[in-house]
C-alpha cells in the first residue's frame, strides 16, 4: 500500500512543482511581484514600457471663409469690390508612436492631413514642432519627425503572430484628456472593405478608441506594438462614434505600418511590389475528396512580371513562394510588400497540369 501511495504522490508533487514553475515563468511576469502577492493580474508593466513612446499630436489649419451672405454691405456691392474673406483656425488632435531614436513618429494620415502646423507633446511634458516626412493615403499612415533627444522608441511586436482572443491595450490621447489606456481583446483579423483605403488589413478589437486615439498604439501584454489605432466603424455619424467610442475599433497591423514607414523615410513614397494579375477565388480538388481554395487568373497585364513569367488567363494559382494562395486580396497585399526585383515562385495548374514558374516582382505604378 505504501509503495502504491509513493508511486502516486511523488509524480503528483513533481507535476505540481512543474506547474508552479511554468506559472512563475510565463504568467506571473505580466504583473509585478506585489500584484502577484495580492492575487491580481495587472498590465501596468506593459503600459509602463509603452507609454513613453506614445505622443499627443495637435494640429492647426488656417481656413479661409467667404463673407456671410446674410450681411448686406452696400459699400462693397456698389463699388463692385469683393468682400474681404474671413480666416479662422481649425484645430484637431490625435496620437502618434515614436518609432526611432531619430524622432520618427508614426500616425494616421487623416490626423495631420492639410495641417499648417503640427505640435507633438511627449509623455514627459516636452513638446516640439513636427515636420511631415511623408504620407500614404492608401493605408492612412503618415510619418512625422521631431528634433528631440532621449526619445524612447516603442518595442515592435509581430502582427502576423496575433491571434483572435489575445489581450490588447490601446494607448492614446482621447478627447484631449492626455494619455489614457483601454483594454480589450483581438476580436478579428484581416478586416477589409470598411473604408476607401486601397490596402485594408485591419486588426479588430473591442479596446475603445475615442476621438484623439487615432494614430496611437495598440500593444500586447508585454508592451510591444501590434498596430496603429485608426478608427471606429459603426454608426453613420463619425463624430458620434469618435466621441462615444460606440462601434468597432480598428488598427493597422504593425508589420504593414513599418513597411510603409520605411518606404516613406527612405524614398519619400511607398514602393510596392507588382505581379500584374487580377484573380478570383475558386475551389480546387488537390486529392480525391479534398477540396481547397485557390486563385483563378482573370486577367494578365501586358508586359507585367506575370506575363513575362508565363502566367496565362485561366491558370489556377495554388501557391506563391510555398504559401497557399486562397485569398486574392491578402495575396496581392503580400506581393505589394515585396521589393521590386525580388523573385517569387508561382505554383499553378493549367489544364490538369502542374507548373512551377518564377517571376521577378515589378513596381506598382501610382498605387494611390
Amino acid at each position: 500500500m505504501k509503495k502504491k501511495l509513493t508511486f502516486i504522490i511523488w509524480p503528483a508533487i513533481t507535476g505540481l512543482l512543474a506547474a508552479l514553475l511554468i506559472l512563475d515563468l510565463w504568467i506571473l511576469p505580466l504583473s509585478s511581484p506585489a500584484d502577484a502577492a495580492r492575487g491580481r493580474v495587472s498590465y501596468a508593466i506593459a503600459v509602463h514600457e509603452a507609454t513613453p513612446s506614445v505622443v499627443s499630436i495637435y494640429t492647426a489649419k488656417l481656413v479661409q471663409e467667404g463673407p456671410n451672405p446674410l450681411l448686406k454691405d452696400l459699400t462693397f456691392r456698389r463699388s463692385g469690390e469683393p468682400r474681404p474673406q474671413r480666416q479662422r483656425i481649425e484645430r484637431s488632435l490625435g496620437s502618434g508612436v515614436i518609432m526611432t531614436k531619430q524622432g520618427h513618429i508614426l500616425t494616421n494620415n487623416h490626423v495631420i492631413s492639410e495641417a499648417d502646423a503640427i505640435q507633438v507633446m511627449l509623455n514627459d511634458g516636452r513638446s516640439s514642432n513636427a515636420v511631415v516626412i511623408g504620407s500614404d493615403s492608401a493605408t492612412d499612415l503618415a510619418v512625422l519627425q521631431v528634433a528631440l533627444t532621449d526619445l524612447q522608441p516603442i518595442t515592435l511586436g509581430d502582427s502576423d503572430a496575433a491571434r483572435v482572443g489575445d489581450v490588447v491595450l490601446a494607448i492614446g490621447n482621447p478627447l484631449g484628456f492626455g494619455h489614457s489606456v483601454t483594454q480589450g481583446i483581438v476580436s478579428a483579423l484581416g478586416r477589409f472593405g470598411l473604408q476607401l483605403d486601397t490596402y485594408e488589413d485591419y486588426i479588430q478589437t473591442d479596446a475603445i478608441i475615442h476621438l484623439g486615439n487615432s494614430g496611437g498604439a495598440l500593444i500586447d501584454t508585454s508592451g510591444r506594438l501590434l498596430g496603429i489605432n485608426t478608427l471606429i466603424y459603426g454608426t453613420n455619424n463619425e463624430t458620434q462614434r469618435a466621441n462615444t467610442g460606440i462601434g468597432i475599433s480598428l488598427a493597422i497591423p504593425v508589420n504593414l505600418a513599418v513597411f510603409v514607414m520605411q518606404g516613406l523615410i527612405t524614398y519619400g513614397e511607398v514602393i510596392r511590389g507588382w505581379l500584374g494579375v487580377s484573380v478570383k477565388p475558386v475551389g480546387t480538388t488537390s486529392a480525391p475528396g479534398n477540396k481547397t481554395l485557390a486563385l483563378a487568373v482573370a486577367s494578365v497585364a501586358w508586359g507585367s512580371p506575370a506575363q513575362k513569367a508565363g502566367v496565362q488567363v485561366g491558370d489556377i494559382i495554388t501557391h506563391i513562394d510555398g504559401d497557399e494562395a486562397k485569398d486574392g486580396r491578402l495575396t496581392m497585399h503580400r506581393i505589394a510588400m515585396l521589393k521590386p526585383g525580388d523573385k517569387i515562385a508561382i505554383s499553378l495548374q493549367r489544364n490538369q497540369q502542374r507548373l512551377e514558374l518564377s517571376a521577378v516582382v515589378g513596381i506598382l505604378k501610382d498605387p494611390q
